[in-house]
C-alpha cells in the first residue's frame, strides 16, 4: 500500500476509543464459538485471558498505534495473534469487520446513551430543586420577547423539566433500536459455519438479533437517530443558555450566574462574561452540523458495506462528547445560579402582565371575548397614557370604559391576583405547580 493511502485510510486516530467494546464483543464471539465447538475450551480460555490483558495495556495507554494496522480492531487482533499464534487467528471465525464494527459502535452508543440519560436526569433534578428555592418568586413570562403574563418561577423551571423529559423519552426510544445485535452477520451473506447469533446477543445484553445480513453491513440508522436525539438536546440547552444569558444582563438583572462558570475580560475589569452559556449555545451548531454530515454521508450509498461508513465515527463521537460536556456543566450552573427577586419585583408592574387575567374576569361575567379584549385594551391605553399600572386606575377611569367595571374587578389586578386566577391544568396556579413538583420528585426518585 502506498504510504499516502495508509495515512489517508487509517481510522485508528479516532476509533481507538472503541477498544473496550471491541474486546467485550470479541470475548462474547469467542465464547459463542466455544459453545458451538468451533473453539475448544482451552482456546477460549487463552483468548479471553489475553484479550483482557490487552485491554489492561490499552487502559494504561501502552499500546503503540500503527497506521498500517488501520483501526483498533486490527490492532487488538494482531496483538492477540502475536501472543497466541494460530489460536489468535481463530478469533475472526464467522465474523467480518463489517459486523464487528457495527457491534462495537452499537455497544458504545448504548453506553453513551445511558450516560446522557443520567446527565439529563441530574439536570431535571437541579431544576426541581430550584422550584423549592424559588417557590415564592413571580417572574414575567414572555412571548415575542415581550412581557406577556406573570408566572411562578417554579412553573418556569418545570418547563425545562418537561423539555428534558421529552429528550429522555427520545433517548430511551433510540436505545431500543440501537440494542439490536449485528454480530454474526459476517461480511454480507452470513456464514456456513454453525454459529448461534442469539447466544452472542444474549452475552452482550442485546434485546434482539438483526435479521438481515445484507442490512447489517450498511445500517447506520441507529447512529443518525442517536445524533438526532443529541441535536434536540443541544437545541434545548442552547435555548436555555440564551435565556439565561439575557436574564443575567444588567438590562434584565433577573439572574446572578455562578462566577466559577464565567470569565472576565482581558481589558474591562468589571466584566463577568457568561462564557459557559455562550459556548453551550455555540457548540449546539457543531451537533446540528454533525447530524447533517451523517445524513449526507449515507445518502445514496448502495447495499451493503462501503468504506464511506468509516467516516461515521468522528461526527458520532463529537456529538456525544459535546452534549455530555454541556450537560456536565449545565447542572452546577442551574444549582448555583441565583434569582434576584428584588430586581424582578421592582419591575413586575411594568408590561401590564395582569391584562389577560382582567379580560378573563370579564368573560367569566358573560362578556364576549372580543368585547372584553377591546375594553381591557382601552384600559391599558389609559394606564399607559398616565404611566401607571392597571391597579392604579381610578374608579372613574374604569367606568369610563364600561359601566360594569366596578371595584370588584380589582381582586384580579396585580401579578399576585393574576397568579391566583389561573385554574387550568398545566397553568401557573400555585397549588397545581406544587402538585407538579411533587409528582416530578416522585418520578425522578
Amino acid at each position: 500500500m502506498d504510504d499516502r493511502l495508509a495515512r489517508f485510510s487509517e481510522s485508528i486516530s479516532f476509533d481507538h476509543r472503541l477498544y473496550k467494546q471491541d474486546i467485550r464483543g470479541s470475548i462474547a464471539h469467542a465464547q459463542m464459538l466455544c459453545r458451538q465447538k468451533l473453539l475448544n475450551q482451552a482456546e477460549f480460555d487463552a483468548i479471553q485471558r489475553e484479550l483482557l490483558d490487552i485491554e489492561s495495556v490499552l487502559d494504561r495507554g501502552e499500546m503503540p498505534f500503527k497506521i498500517e494496522l488501520e483501526d483498533i480492531h486490527m490492532h487488538i487482533e494482531q496483538a492477540l495473534i502475536d501472543r497466541l499464534g494460530d489460536v489468535g487467528r481463530k478469533l475472526h471465525t464467522a465474523r467480518s469487520r463489517n459486523d464487528q464494527v457495527s457491534t462495537d459502535i452499537r455497544l458504545w452508543v448504548r453506553d453513551s446513551l445511558d450516560q446522557v440519560d443520567g446527565l439529563l436526569k441530574n439536570l431535571q433534578r437541579a431544576f426541581l430543586k430550584r422550584c423549592i428555592v424559588d417557590a415564592n418568586v413571580i417572574v414575567p413570562a414572555y412571548t415575542h420577547m415581550q412581557r406577556a403574563q406573570p408566572v411562578l418561577a417554579a412553573h418556569y423551571w418545570l418547563a425545562y423539566v418537561e423539555k428534558f423529559a421529552r429528550d429522555r423519552g427520545r433517548v430511551a426510544d433510540c436505545r431500543r433500536r440501537v440494542n439490536v445485535c449485528p454480530l454474526g452477520g459476517a461480511a454480507v451473506a452470513g456464514t456456513s459455519l454453525p454459529i448461534d447469533r442469539s447466544y452472542s446477543a444474549e452475552l452482550l445484553g442485546f434485546d434482539e438479533v438483526a435479521a438481515n445480513s445484507i442490512d447489517i453491513s450498511s445500517d447506520r440508522d441507529f447512529a443518525v437517530e442517536s445524533v438526532f436525539v443529541l441535536t434536540m438536546i443541544a437545541e434545548h440547552l442552547s435555548g436555555w443558555a440564551e435565556e439565561w444569558i439575557l436574564w443575567s444582563t444588567t438590562e434584565f438583572g433577573f439572574l446572578k450566574l455562578p462566577h466559577a462558570f464565567c470569565t472576565g475580560s482581558s481589558i474591562m475589569p468589571q466584566k463577568v462574561n457568561p462564557d459557559t452559556l455562550e459556548l453551550t449555545r455555540g457548540k449546539s451548531a457543531r451537533v446540528i452540523g454533525n447530524l447533517q454530515t451523517l445524513l449526507v454521508l449515507l445518502k445514496g450509498l448502495p447495499l451493503a458495506y462501503n468504506r464511506d461508513l468509516q467516516e461515521d465515527k468522528p461526527p458520532l463521537f463529537d456529538s456525544f462528547d459535546t452534549v455530555i460536556a454541556c450537560l456536565e456543566l449545565a447542572t452546577p450552573i442551574v444549582e448555583q445560579a441565583e434569582l434576584q427577586p428584588a430586581v424582578i419585583n421592582a419591575r413586575l408592574d411594568q408590561g401590564y402582565l395582569d391584562a389577560t387575567a382582567l379580560m378573563e374576569t370579564l368573560i367569566a361575567r358573560g362578556m364576549p371575548q372580543r368585547t372584553a379584549h377591546h375594553k381591557v385594551g382601552a384600559l391599558v391605553a389609559i394606564a399607559k397614557s398616565r404611566g401607571v399600572p392597571l391597579n392604579e386606575l381610578t374608579d372613574a377611569e374604569l367606568i369610563s370604559v364600561d359601566a360594569t367595571l366596578d371595584a370588584s374587578i380589582r381582586s384580579t389586578l396585580g401579578v399576585a391576583g393574576a397568579i391566583k386566577s389561573y385554574v387550568s391544568f398545566g397553568s401557573s396556579n400555585p397549588e397545581l405547580v406544587e402538585t407538579q413538583v411533587e409528582n416530578w420528585n416522585k418520578r425522578l426518585a
